[in-house]
Parts: structure tokens; sequence; C-alpha cells
């Protein structure tokens, strides 16, 4: 039995309003056994005193792209996948070091790096994966060039090509998702409108049909699993929801009947502000054409009008970055800029139990008897100040992750 007690902490327990002074955290196993304003003794415990600072759950970043090593998707074209995952493993890691315990991956990520990470091989967050995104002919993941006709893609040929797969009509979808979903993905993820990124497509236009999109919410459904869909504008969001699916990427064009809309059905918008923010700061001089900067200025410009029209509507909102290439360092600027409009309490909560739920994690998430053990120890008050969470090098003192210590430089004192 591997026990490990920490004491004397200011706990949030990613639920509450308010971080309780004085309690103190028994992991045995990986798992939560205790938390409670009692000391605890034992033989074989090892104690760590926390001396006041916080203690919260870790991290989960609900929308990522582990494998996105370059910001122009089309620089990924010619790199083989051995290459991209060699490249993505450095990028992994660092996740881990800013504190996020957990990382769902929405387009690329496959079970194989998902289980090289569990397994020990790769150190790095607890991965979701879904596989490769599924896009419409001429949608947000076509970005073939005009002279192509092939969709018949080898998934493995290459970085370019894994992130999303083009196919469309019910029978191949069905087929699709049914083989992912064999594969073991987590989820299912859809491209349901235009986006940012992509060269051609503009970002109102729905994509997929409805029925379409339920073939899709079917078949992920009879097994446990869900889709997530990337949409922008509400006429996309709301094709979307009455097709029945889950998560809502992005939504920084969404309108107040939208919004109440997606809250009526219990379903769960996952912004990913930072994304739009610090890529309009680089995307110019890191080679974005002119028509995708104009696209990324529209929504950089309502990202933060989304966040009151989701509060207002009582809208679940998770909590994502979706980052790509360089701009990767600034996973933790979304806390403080979602923190402009949202209480820090509620920006963390995003990023902790509420993004458990989406994750399918009640174990995660949470500091509670019977929750996985992963957890933060944090120099400062993330309830008063969420930007000390925003130097991990400084301020993170301890992250644990399935009740294993990552990193530390709190001294044990054994029992």
């Amino acid at each position: 039995m591997s026990a490990i007690a920490l004491t004397n902490a200011t706990l949030f327990d990613g639920v509450k309003d308010e971080a309780i002074p004085g309690m103190n955290v028994l992991v045995v196993d990986g798992r939560i056994e205790a938390v409670t304003d009692q000391s605890i003794t034992g033989k074989a415990v090892t104690e760590y005193d926390v001396g006041g600072r916080t203690l919260m759950p870790g991290l989960i970043d609900a929308h990522a792209h582990v494998f996105a090593i370059n910001l122009v998707a089309e620089h990924d074209r010619n790199i083989p996948l051995t290459e991209m995952t060699a490249r993505a493993v450095p990028r992994i890691r660092k996740m881990l070091d800013r504190g996020f315990t957990s990382v769902r991956d929405v387009a690329g990520g496959d079970v194989g790096i998902r289980n090289a990470i569990a397994q020990g091989f790769i150190p790095g967050p607890r991965l979701f994966v879904g596989g490769p995104a599924l896009s419409q002919i001429g949608g947000h993941g076509d970005h073939r060039s005009t002279t192509d006709e092939s969709l018949d893609i080898d998934l493995n040929s290459s970085a370019f090509y894994f992130t999303c797969r083009i196919v469309e009509g019910v029978d191949n979808l069905r087929s699709v998702v049914r083989n992912e979903l064999r594969k073991g993905a987590d989820h299912i993820k859809v491209l349901a409108s235009g986006g940012v990124g992509s060269p051609n497509d503009a970002i109102e236009i729905p994509q997929y049909s409805e029925e379409e999109l339920r073939t899709v919410v079917r078949e992920a459904a009879v097994r446990g699993k869900y889709v997530c869909a990337h949409a922008y504008e509400s006429a996309a969001i709301a094709h979307s929801i009455r097709a029945g699916v889950r998560t809502i990427e992005h939504a920084n064009l969404i309108n107040r009947e939208t919004a109440a809309m997606v809250a009526a059905a219990d379903a769960f918008v996952v912004p990913t502000l930072v994304a739009y923010e610090v890529t309009a700061q680089h995307g110019e001089r890191l080679g974005l054409s002119p028509y995708v900067m104009q696209k990324l200025n529209m929504v950089n410009d309502a990202g933060i009008v989304m966040l009151g029209l989701c509060e207002d509507a009582g809208v679940k909102l998770g909590f994502g970055t979706d980052l790509m290439g360089d701009m990767e360092f600034a996973q933790l600027q979304e806390l403080t800029i979602r923190a402009r409009v949202q209480r820090p309490v509620d920006v963390l909560r995003s990023a902790t139990s509420v993004n458990a739920q989406i994750v399918q994690r009640p174990d995660l998430g949470v500091i509670a008897p019977g929750a996985t053990a992963d957890m933060l120890v944090v120099d400062g008050d993330p309830l008063k100040d969420i930007s000390v969470l925003t130097a991990p090098e400084k301020n993170l003192r301890m992250i644990m992750k399935d009740g294993q210590i990552y990193k530390t430089d709190l001294a044990a004192k054994a029992a």
C-alpha cells in the first residue's frame, strides 16, 4: 500500500465557492481516501506539510491538439506520423508541467498516444482522444487543393491527414464512427461549421445535414460515448444541438436564443479564447493568410461577449485552449482571459469539475473521497488572483497525477 498525506492545506475541492483552511487529504494507491480537518496518522504514511498553501484538483484542458506542432496546417503536409509523434512528446510533457493532469484531444490524438502515456512511456497528462475529426467535402477539415480530387486518404501517411477525415453520407459516417469506436475512441468530433484556420470555408456556414449528425450521435451513444462539434455561429450550433451533440466547441458567435437552447439541452460549451487572442498577435508573422486573419479577428472580438451570453443563459461552460504550434506556451492564459468576465472560482470549476463531467470521469476534477488523486499545491490563492497559476515554474509546488508525485519541492516526512 502506498499512502501519502497532504496536511495543513487550504482546500479548493473543485466544486465549492470557497477554499477551506486547515484541511488534510489522505491518498492511498492513487485514490483519495479521506478529506478531513482531523489529523492523519499511520505507520506507512508519507506526509507533506502543505504549509497553508492552496490544494486544488489538477487542471483539465477539454480542447487541445497534442499533435498540432505547426500553427499553419499546410506546414504539416509532408511530416510522417512518427516524426510528428516525436515532436509532440515535449509539448505533451509541458502540459503536465503547467498543471494539466488531463487533456481532451479533439482532432488528431489517437489511442496510441493515449495508451503510451497511460503505460508510462511518455510523461504527460491523461489523454481523452477521438481520432481524426470528421469533415464534409468542402468543410472545415477539407484542406485539399482545387486540383486534388482524391478522397481515399491514408490517415497514417502524414501529420496533415491525421487530424481530419473527409467523410459524408449517413452510411459512410456510420461505418467510420463505428471503426473509431472499435479502436477505443473516447468521443467523436464533427466539424459542424466553417472555421478560422481553414483557407476556403466561411465560418457562418453550417456543415453536415441534421440526418448525418444524428447518425454520428446515435452511433456514439449506443456505446456510451458522445459527440463534440466545432461550431461558431448560432445556426450551426442550433443545428448541432437539435441532432443531439453534447459539447459545442468555440461558439464565439452564439446569440442569446441559441445559448438558451444549449442550456435547455443540458449541453456544454467549451470556449477557447486564448487561441484567438494569442494567434492574432503572431499569426501574420507565422504565415496565416489575410482571409484567415480576417476570420480570426472576427471571432476574437466576439469571444468575451459569448461568455456573458452563456453565463446569463445558464450554459455549462468547460475550459479549452485550442493552441497550435508555437502558441502552445499560452495554455494557462485562458484562465486570466476568462477571468475578465467570470469569477475566478467559476473559471476554476470549468477547468476542473465541469471538464470532468465533459470527459465522463466524475472521479476527476474534484478532491473528495473516492476521487482519483490528481492534485496541485499552489503558492497563492487562485480564487482571489487566478494569475498565480500562470507562473507554474514559480507557484506550482507539487503536481500529483494518479496519486504519484510528478514534481515537488516540498519536503517529505515519513511517519
